[in-house]
């Protein structure tokens, strides 16, 4: 750190005291600050870029933790995380042990609330000011939320609950809208008008003077603020807010530090919530991620020199093969329908979305929805396949529930980033599917182990279409050993061992390349094991438990929670078949898997070869 950003680290109180110059420097500092550190750790860099100005003017304006930051999502929080003394730990972002990639209340206390998943902030928002209330407590609470939260029904939730609570504000961090010239520069006229102290005086003012006024003075005020009101609407478009309770401040200028500035401080006269409306540029200061905001979204680690082209994409991941295979499969079945929730790239249905763009549908940061519109179409006769990453699919479970399960729904639920991911930390952990999808009747759930196994059971469940049903895969590409294996078309089957051993290891998914070689070692060690690998995971295959009956030690290891996957349900059989052996069970906690690399925790909850094998042989 150097200059202005190392004086401010060390006492944010500066902040109140720089001049425009200067602030505009520390600005550029912060933005370097980010490319030079994201660069080395990944991480999200697009949205952090155009949130500098934003942060530091309510870093200017409000006190932390007194008054309270919610963001959503909380990608969005770099700025933030330097401002209140983390700056010097930024080359632990996202590494194990080190800054969260997302806010975290144990982390510091100028964090309100975690943050992983979208379009929570506002419902968040108000019940921290809510609670302030009933504790008479001072400070503001504020929400920054992306245009890309409004796409989910828990806004308008939130939003239809504000109330009168006048220490709430809600910025709208729009980074997509793009502002007619005209439009925004009488709005920006009317908005430094409203935000100056003198209009409020004038105001406030001029509304006592009528309310003073015999007979006549009422109807005058009303009169007045109906005329404004309606050229207000005119203007900024804004009725939706302005008659759900907020009184609306915008479209600003969000990398304009003193017309935000003056917004957030005129927020303090109002007596209702403040709808502030901030217009940002994605990827701000970086030309790569100006130019392609979504390639610099969340990104590895790169050389700064050697600026990663967006175009060259991944194509070897499991994402990818249950893209071009369901792509596939619709050239065959018109019937087929494809759904994502704001992710077609990131799930590989960009290539649907080029084949049949009239089948496939993005809807948006909305989970439930898409679980539901998917039993809409399935009720009258379409094929829906709804690809969504585990942990966001975790938001649909009601809908799994009662639209699918209960009504039988064929339709297909694709499960991205299933098992252990690496970075995000423990809110985009992908381990509770096989938690859920276990407890429904009706829901088949399948684990292939590589390309072709994924590859085969997409055609069997789409071809059938015999009920609803769910397939889990995890990040990124096949493991090349897991590759050799093939698809032999069963339910499970045995990777090694010649079914004579005292001990039958039983895994799937990522983790199996793990127990092939805790295997090994269990043999160079002198114990042999045989290893069993399931593809259909719920329900559990009757003939593999009839299978595990006669050995003396059944160990069952997977990279989902313990309690509720496969191995709680394992046991559960093999004690109704009479088992009378040793069955030991090893899973992940239903909380706290925190932000590293998969092989790093695979390590530390005993899921790597060398821990696994001693809790085989143990």
């Amino acid at each position: 750190m150097s200059g202005l950003l190392n004086t401010i680290v060390k006492d944010k109180s500066q902040l109140k005291q720089l001049s425009e110059a200067q602030l505009t420097e520390l600005c550029a500092e912060i933005r370097r600050f980010l490319i030079e550190h994201v660069s080395k750790t990944g991480g999200h860099l697009s949205s952090n870029l155009c949130m500098v100005e934003l942060t530091v003017a309510l870093h200017r304006v409000f006190n932390t933790p007194q008054d309270n930051i919610v963001f959503d999502v909380g990608h969005q929080c770099y700025t933030h995380k330097i401002l209140t003394g983390r700056a010097d730990r930024f080359e632990t972002l996202r590494q194990l042990g080190g800054l969260s990639g997302f806010p975290n209340p144990t982390e510091s206390e100028h964090d309100s609330f975690i943050a992983g998943h979208g379009n929570t902030a506002i419902s968040a928002a108000i019940g921290i000011a809510r609670a302030k209330k009933l504790k008479h407590e001072p400070g503001t609470v504020v929400a920054v939320v992306g245009d890309g939260a409004f796409t989910g029904g828990m806004v308008y939730e939130g939003i239809n609950n504000i109330d009168k609570l006048d220490n709430l504000i809600v910025i709208l961090n729009d980074n997509k809208m793009s502002i007619s010239k005209n439009v925004g520069a009488v709005s920006r006229y009317f908005t430094r008008l409203r935000t100056s102290k003198e209009y409020h005086s004038a105001k406030h003012r001029t509304e006592n003077m009528l309310d003073h006024l015999p007979i006549v003075g009422q109807g005058i005020k009303s009169a007045i603020v109906a005329s404004k009101t309606m050229l207000r609407r005119t203007i900024y478009n804004s009725t939706f807010f302005e008659e759900m309770g907020f009184q609306y401040i915008g479209p600003l200028d969000g990398h304009d530090l003193e017309e935000v500035s003056a917004a957030l401080e005129s927020a303090k006269e109002y007596k209702k919530p403040l709808f502030l409306h901030a217009v940002t540029v994605k990827g701000k200061g970086f030309t790569p991620a100006e130019q392609n905001p979504g390639a610099f979204h969340g990104v590895s680690a790169f050389d700064t020199a050697q600026v990663p082209d967006p175009d060259d994409t991944i194509t070897d991941s499991f994402s990818e093969a249950f893209g071009k295979k369901v792509t596939e499969l619709a050239g065959n079945d018109t019937s087929i329908c494809a759904i994502t929730a704001a992710m077609k790239y990131a799930t590989g249905l960009h290539h649907f979305k080029k084949a049949y763009r009239e089948r496939f549908f993005d809807v948006g940061m909305a989970e439930q929805h898409s679980v539901t519109f998917a039993a809409g179409l399935a009720a009258k006769g379409m094929y829906p396949v709804v690809a969504l990453y585990s942990t966001f699919l975790q938001r649909s479970f009601d809908q799994l529930i009662h639209d699918v399960n209960l009504q039988n729904s064929k339709l297909l639920i694709a499960i991205d980033r299933a098992g252990l991911v690496p970075g995000d930390g423990e809110t985009h952990q992908g381990i509770y599917d096989v938690a859920f999808f276990s407890g429904l009747d009706r829901f088949p759930l399948y684990a292939p182990l590589n390309y072709a196994e994924l590859d085969y059971w997409l055609e069997q469940l789409v071809g059938h279409k015999n009920g609803p049903a769910a397939i889990r895969y995890p990040k990124g590409a096949e493991n090349a050993s897991l590759s050799a294996f093939g698809c032999d078309k069963s339910l499970y089957r045995r990777l090694a061992g010649d079914g004579n051993a005292e001990t039958a290891l039983v895994t799937y998914g990522a983790i199996t390349a793990q127990a092939l070689k805790a295997v090994q070692q269990c043999e160079n060690n002198g114990q042999a094991v045989d290893l069993y690998n399931l593809v259909q995971l719920a329900p559990i295959p009757a003939e593999l438990v009839e299978a595990l009956r006669r050995y003396p030690k059944v160990v069952l290891a997977e990279d989902a929670i313990a309690h509720g996957s496969v191995g709680t349900h394992l046991g559960d059989k093999l004690l109704a078949a009479g088992y009378h052996g040793i069955y030991r069970h090893r899973g992940l906690p239903t909380t706290g898997i925190d932000h590293a690399s998969v092989s790093e925790l695979q390590k530390v909850y005993g899921l790597a070869a060398a821990e696994l094998a001693d809790f085989i042989c143990g």
